[in-house]
């Protein structure tokens, strides 16, 4: 086999040996050492008798031939020497004789060695003459070998892994197929012929043989006739799986299915249908020739069949000794008629029992004094009662002739019944919305004869609203007279900001205003007319444990000859401070009054308190600029300094890794005094210690510093500064290095948002008698929420920038401009970036010492 080394032949050794043996030319060179080492053994055998007879010989006799006597040992190298030629001689002969026959019989193997070469090169020419590819598994561990091509078929790769990667260029049911085909064929030999489809269009037919040790695969290539043949075959399969589908379908469906021949009789049914007909399984139904539909009924549909392919009825049947309702499709094609049958039964139950509720549901409301009127989903008056005729005074025709909706309405209002709106369209739809509506709506109707009727319209799932029409002219009546009562009453206490209870002799309360309740805390589940003040004192003190309530209580049930008023101030345990009066009113009714003054009370507070945390803020303040003066700040001075001399070449030589450490400790050593200084620069402007030293500063100058300072951060992000100083003054008196700062921070916030491969602008220019320093960002932005945090300390915002700081950066700009005498502005947005503008005097008359 090509492509096949002797180490994958997949034979033994010992095959190998015993093949091997029954090769001609090795059986002839076996005979040759076979019959050498023969004639070695017979002149061996030859020297060893002449030796022993050589011993039998008497010494006399030897003696006998005088001086010319052989001895023992002469003798014996004589036979030696006669049996060795002799064995030479017979092997010589042999071997003549066998380099004859092997000679010929070597002659004979090559001729048969050129025949099976010319048969082997008339196969292979056979098996690459037909559009073909073969696959061959000679073992379990073995490579498959391929022979041919199938360049005639457009889609199957000539690349062998492409070309055994079934899934890549078949479609996943032609290679899932594929696949378990040739698992089969190579386990347990079973044969296959298949068509298999392409992912581009093209069909193959595959066949799997196996042989004693090779299993064997191949692809060939279809003509015309057998595409179409091919089509047809998978057309049919596929068609088959659909029918299986359909059959297994049909099979699980619990309404009865059927489908009969041309000539009437069943040929297919499901369980459900045999069930209807009393049989045990399909089989017995369709043996039994059970139908399940009246033979009257099933003679109207073949004869409509005739005309109609496909019928929809509602026919009965017998089951199970009942009768029952089924809505049975059946369709006629090509003869074959197939029918479904749908048990409605339960459904038309349910249908006569929902019209006996309505019919009851409508004689009940017939007998209610509230007008009812219901309305399909035509909006066509379906039912009213004899309230909703007697309310609006119409005659019965009209109602009973089902006006819709709108007809309604128009009639009212032409008959006056509705008051004029002032978009009467408007107003109509707005009113006919409740045919949409998820939710009940409710509408008030005040009509011209001065009643007032509650419309409430109810939509219904199905369709249509039911309308309710309360007349509610009474109720209001009575409703205005006992308000005007309470309104006298409860007006004046419920917009006092005091509390006010009133308790009658019994201790029970008789007036009490939303204050009172608010005041102590109570629940309005725990307070009413009528609760005694025994309750109302256990839920005030839960509130207040040393309650004046328990006075209160004696007070207002006791007999004492003579009342007095009673003041006071007692605490919540919310720390609400409540100043309370207890007034005695005529007919043994008490009053009590309670007013909040925790305002004032917890005003004096404050001012005492935060009198004190200033003085203890400033002590704390002066501490922390002291603390880290020295216990921050020059520990890392010392860190720096000597992370510096570690990098010297005097101190020695580092290795990659410690440079790479010392420049890490170097740089967060930098960036942590920084923070300090940060820190100790804002302590010392709020202790108002800061000092500026005021000078004359050079605006091109300074700006460029600044800009040179933040050069390396830039060139990391790729990111580009312009300086434009065209319209700024030569000078500005200003502290140098408070500027340096500002400007340095200013350009450090703004490349941490700035986009790579951006440009940060900075400009400077004189605007009236303020030089104005401008830098701008193309980064994201700042949102409202942020921007008023801006300025606050230790507030830190990412918001989309590269890394979050100490949040100082802003606020030490801030600090130092206003110790200018300056300002900050920032102008921000999405998706125009982000502008800080820092304004300073060009010649500030008064600078403060520090910031407010």
């Amino acid at each position: 086999m090509r492509g096949q080394g002797p180490q994958d032949s997949g034979i033994s050794g010992h095959d190998k040996r015993a093949r091997t043996a029954d090769r001609p030319d090795y059986a002839g060179s076996r005979r040759v050492r076979l019959r050498i080492a023969a004639g070695a053994g017979l002149a061996c055998y030859l020297s060893s008798t002449i030796l022993a007879r050589a011993q039998d010989i008497p010494k006399a006799g030897f003696d006998a031939f005088g001086d010319t006597a052989f001895g023992a040992s002469e003798v014996i190298q004589i036979a030696t020497f006669a049996g060795v030629m002799g064995a030479a001689m017979v092997s010589a002969i042999w071997l003549i004789r066998e380099r004859g026959r092997i000679a010929a019989e070597n002659l004979v193997l090559r001729e048969r060695i050129a025949e099976l070469n010319a048969a082997v090169q008339r196969a292979e020419a056979m098996l690459t003459t037909k559009d073909q590819r073969t696959v061959v598994w000679s073992g379990e561990r073995h490579k498959p070998d391929l022979v041919g091509t199938l360049s005639a078929a457009p889609g199957v790769p000539d690349e062998r892994s492409s070309f055994l990667a079934f899934g890549r260029w078949l479609t996943a049911r032609s290679a899932a197929m594929l696949d378990n085909a040739i698992a089969a064929l190579r386990e347990t030999g079973t044969s296959f012929d298949l068509v298999v489809e392409a992912q581009s269009g093209t069909l193959l037919e595959v066949l799997g043989r196996k042989s004693t040790s090779h299993a064997i695969v191949r692809f060939l290539s279809l003509t015309r006739r057998q595409t179409e043949h091919a089509a047809l075959k998978a057309d049919h399969a596929a068609l088959a799986v659909d029918h299986e589908a359909v059959l297994a379908l049909v099979a699980s469906l619990d309404m009865p299915f059927w489908l009969r021949s041309e000539t009437g009789r069943l040929r297919t049914v499901n369980a459900a249908y045999a069930a209807a007909v009393d049989c045990d399984t399909p089989d017995a139904a369709i043996a039994q020739g059970k139908e399940l539909l009246a033979t009257q009924a099933r003679e109207n549909i073949a004869r409509q069949h005739l005309t109609e392919p496909a019928l929809h009825r509602n026919l009965p049947a017998v089951v199970d000794g009942d009768r029952r309702l089924y809505s049975v499709t059946s369709v006629c094609a090509n003869g074959v008629a197939a029918g479904l049958a749908v048990d409605k039964s339960d459904i038309e139950a349910l249908r006569a029992e929902y019209e006996r509720t309505v019919k009851s549901h409508a004689e009940t409301l017939d007998q209610l004094s509230t007008a009812v009127a219901i309305y399909d989903a035509d909006q066509k008056l379906r039912f009213f009662n004899q309230a909703f005729q007697k309310l609006w005074e119409l005659d019965s025709a009209f109602l009973e002739a089902r006006p819709d909706n709108t007809m309604f309405l128009d009639r009212l209002r032409s008959d006056g019944k509705l008051a004029e709106q002032p978009e009467w369209r408007r107003w109509k739809e707005n009113l006919l919305s409740a045919y949409r509506a998820v939710e009940p709506q409710e509408h008030w109707w005040h009509i011209p004869d001065g009643r007032t009727i509650r419309v409430v319209a109810s939509a219904h799932p199905q369709g249509g609203v039911t309308w309710v029409f309360e007349n509610m002219t009474e109720r209001f009546d009575l409703e205005s007279r006992y308000n005007a009562a309470v309104r006298v009453q409860g007006e004046t206490l419920d917009n006092l900001a005091e509390g006010v209870a009133v308790f009658g002799p019994d201790g029970r309360v008789r007036l009490f205003n939303p204050a009172f309740i608010a005041l102590w805390r109570l629940d309005g589940a725990e307070i009413g007319t009528n609760t005694h003040i025994a309750k109302i004192r256990d839920a005030c003190e839960r509130n207040c444990p040393q309650s004046p309530w328990t006075d209160f209580v004696a007070a207002v049930t006791g007999f004492d000859d003579e009342r007095l008023e009673t003041h006071g101030k007692t605490e919540l345990v919310d720390g609400t401070i409540l100043s309370y009066a207890m007034i005695p009113l005529p007919n043994g009714q008490v009053m009590t009054t309670f007013v909040d003054v925790t305002d004032g009370v917890n005003f004096e507070r404050a001012l005492q308190d935060k009198n004190e945390a200033l003085q203890k803020a400033d002590q704390l303040k002066n501490d922390f600029v002291q603390h880290v003066s020295y216990e921050l700040r020059s520990p890392l001075t010392n860190i720096i300094g000597f992370t510096e001399l570690l990098m010297m070449p005097d101190t020695g030589p580092l290795n990659e890794r410690q440079r790479d450490y010392v420049d890490h400790i170097a740089s967060s050593s930098s960036v942590l005094l920084t923070i300090v200084n940060d820190i100790l620069d804002l302590a010392t402007v709020d202790a108002g210690i800061m000092q500026l030293e005021i000078g004359e500063v050079q605006v091109t100058r300074i700006v460029g510093e600044a800009a040179e300072l933040i050069g390396e951060k830039l060139r990391e992000h790729q990111i580009a500064i312009a300086v434009d100083t065209k319209e700024a003054p030569p000078s500005l008196h200003a502290d140098e290095n408070r500027l340096r700062q500002i400007l340095f921070n200013l350009l450090s916030n703004a490349a941490n948002y700035a986009p790579e491969r951006s440009t940060i602008a900075l400009t400077c220019r004189m605007t009236g008698d303020q030089v104005e320093f401008r830098v701008h960002d193309d980064g994201p932005g700042m949102p409202p929420e942020i921007l008023d945090a801006a300025f606050e300390r230790f507030e830190p915002h990412a918001n989309g920038g590269r890394r979050r700081g100490a949040g100082l950066g802003l606020s030490i700009v801030k600090s130092f401009v206003e110790l200018h005498g300056g300002s900050v502005e920032i102008d921000t947005g999405e998706a125009r970036g982000t502008t800080v503008t820092c304004r300073f005097p060009v010649a500030p008359k008064g600078v403060r010492a520090a910031a407010e």
